[in-house]
């Protein structure tokens, strides 16, 4: 009788070189949050099925998601990553300033957004207020057909402020009711949702 495989989600195999100096990175300069295990390996599993593809991140952090989503790409594809913090873009180009795939950008997130004229992404991982709770139909129109849109943090965080929970409600609502999305809600990780544009009727 074979040997039933391994389903526990714990079981993580893939996880980027990089990533274990990086959380140690985060702890040594108090970084509070770190992308979860499981968004990495969902990014970069949902990332491999786009050849070629145009890839934004908002929040690059101290660089834990962009491991991942390097990771999915393939040759031809290009990412930008964007952030405000001076100090931990520059440990995200200390890490990843040398792959010619990558654009990493030190600006207001919301600024970006609203000049950005360019094409339009396959997928967006938005990891921070702008793109998410802010400028959230600016960047819903960003997304290609097909395109995957990528928000985590839905489930309630210990670092979340007061009354964030509207906040988190309000973009539920918001995005149940977009028509040109299908969306799945996780109850997983920090609590996921992925949308994909779809082709109007």
């Amino acid at each position: 009788m074979k040997a039933r495989k391994d389903m526990t989600d714990s079981n993580i195999l893939d996880i980027p070189k990089m990533h274990r100096e990086m959380v140690k990175k985060s702890a040594e300069i108090g970084f509070s949050m770190p992308s979860d295990l499981y968004v990495g390996t969902l990014l970069k599993t949902l990332i491999t099925s786009k050849q070629k593809a145009n890839i934004l991140e908002l929040g690059t952090g101290i660089g834990l998601s962009l491991s991942w989503i390097i990771d999915g790409m393939d040759a031809d594809s290009q990412l930008t990553t964007v952030d405000s913090d001076p100090q931990l873009i520059e440990i995200a180009k200390k890490n990843f300033g040398h792959d010619q795939r990558v654009t990493i950008v030190c600006t207001d997130g919301t600024q970006w957004i609203k000049k950005y004229k360019g094409a339009k992404f396959d997928l967006i991982f938005a990891d921070t207020w702008p793109g998410k709770y802010g400028e959230i139909e600016e960047i819903l129109d960003m997304v290609k057909l097909g395109g995957f849109y990528v928000i985590d943090d839905m489930s309630v965080q210990p670092n979340w402020p007061e009354g964030h929970q509207q906040n988190v409600d309000g973009l539920v609502d918001y995005l149940e009711h977009r028509e040109d999305f299908n969306l799945t809600k996780m109850n997983w990780s920090t609590g996921l949702i992925i949308a994909v544009r779809k082709a109007a009727k």
